[in-house]
């Protein structure tokens, strides 16, 4: 199943992409058009989210993985906006921003997500963010006013515990369609933050898989292994094109604005080693080879699954590595010390003869360190009968000792 890894994980970065100038869709086409600096943030998201992809490669034992390079993006976007000193500037030159100031950045993606969830009537896609904090801890408002302002950011603030943790599941699921439905399982008792970026994507083929032509078809792993797997087939008008590393076509969702590409490795060739060769100039050179071919036959696994990645030893490695140490600058944020302590990204899709189903969620948790990296609180709840004493310190001498079975308290 490596081999469709690839074709998985370039879904989302595609929807970043302006339409198939060749669409024939009877549909208005509505384009996406980009002044210099929103099409450098493109740039930079499309190559931060390449090698991210890599790297989760890298280390992850899954034969199956998907991340979206733009929800991640997105709520280290928003991070990004409370950070400042050497913190902002590994995040920049992680997330590939360098050369775009902080304003040109929150510009950009305004303009990008706005423009993304309006392209397609025919295509649902749904973008949200949302900032969960510490009831009382003290966050500057002007960090939360560009997040709402800029990224829609809902923003509330939370008794952190066992509730918060439903609650901020809870609006994952909500936002998910309940595709991925837990983000947390639970807050350290330092938490202090939570950032939320949900995606949600489902689009039919622009012409779908007649189910009946589904049939029973050989599937070979990267290891030999041979599979009996249900394949879907149709012929189609598509764009089409191949090389000595791989075959590709791009299937049209709705009115062609957004697509799926799937790259099939040449023969000799697994999609481990196509993986290898991601490079934002290898990307771009093979997008520009496809031209519109007719009477493709396209014989393709359905498939589902879901995918969850923790982020930070991956992030530390792309050169982000203040931010998750008690040295972290997020002043912007907080008249506190915080530093990140998480980030989780979860992914889940559904390619079918109809079309394909797909949602991601990010977590970015910050904790305090306000104390410093010392011990972790302890709460003690006395909640059942219990024994006290009275002592005197020097000489340990017990004073009063009792019991208390009920607590009871009259004026």
């Amino acid at each position: 199943m490596q081999r469709i890894n690839l074709f998985i994980s370039l879904i989302l970065v595609l929807l970043l992409f302006a339409c198939n100038a060749n669409d024939d869709s009877a549909n208005e086409v509505k384009n996406i058009d980009l002044d210099t600096k929103s099409a450098q943030l493109i740039e930079a998201d499309n190559t931060f989210g390449l090698e991210l992809f890599q790297r989760i490669r890298e280390t992850s034992d899954e034969e199956n993985l998907m991340i979206s390079p733009l929800s991640v993006s997105l709520a280290l976007a928003m991070a990004y906006n409370g950070a400042d000193n050497t913190t902002k500037a590994e995040m920049e030159h992680a997330m590939k921003l360098n050369g775009l100031s902080t304003d040109q950045i929150n510009n950009s993606y305004e303009m990008l997500v706005d423009a993304l969830q309006s392209l397609d009537e025919d295509v649902v896609f749904e973008i949200a963010n949302a900032i969960y904090y510490q009831e009382g801890f003290p966050v500057h408002q002007s960090f939360l006013d560009i997040n709402q302002m800029v990224y829609k950011a809902e923003v509330e603030s939370l008794q952190f515990g066992p509730a918060a943790v439903k609650t901020i599941n809870d609006w994952v699921a909500d936002k998910t369609h309940d595709k991925i439905k837990e983000i947390i399982n639970d807050l350290s008792p330092d938490a202090r933050m939570v950032l939320l970026n949900a995606i949600y994507f489902y689009g039919t083929w622009a012409q779908e898989f007649d189910e009946d032509g589904t049939k029973m078809n050989r599937f070979t792993k990267n290891d030999g292994t041979i599979l009996d797997v249900p394949m879907m087939s149709k012929t189609d008008k598509l764009q089409y094109s191949t090389n000595e590393s791989f075959s590709a076509i791009k299937l049209p969702y709705g009115n062609g604005q957004y697509q799926m590409v799937v790259m099939r490795p040449a023969d000799g060739i697994t999609s481990t080693d196509l993986i290898g060769e991601l490079s934002m100039e290898n990307w771009n050179e093979w997008a520009s080879q496809f031209s519109e071919q007719d009477n493709i036959m396209v014989t393709m696994p359905r498939f589902k699954f879901g995918f969850k990645s923790e982020l930070v030893e991956i992030l530390k490695q792309m050169g982000m590595l203040k931010a998750f140490t008690t040295a972290a600058d997020f002043s912007k944020i907080s008249s506190e010390k915080l530093f990140i302590s998480d980030v989780i990204h979860k992914t889940y899709i559904d390619v079918n003869e109809t079309g394909t189903e797909a949602a991601a969620v990010t977590a970015i948790v910050f904790e305090t360190t306000s104390v410093g990296p010392g011990p972790k609180k302890i709460y003690f709840t006395v909640d059942k009968p219990f024994v006290f004493a009275i002592t005197e310190k020097d000489t340990n001498a017990i004073l009063f000792i009792g019991e208390v079975q009920n607590p009871e308290y009259e004026e």
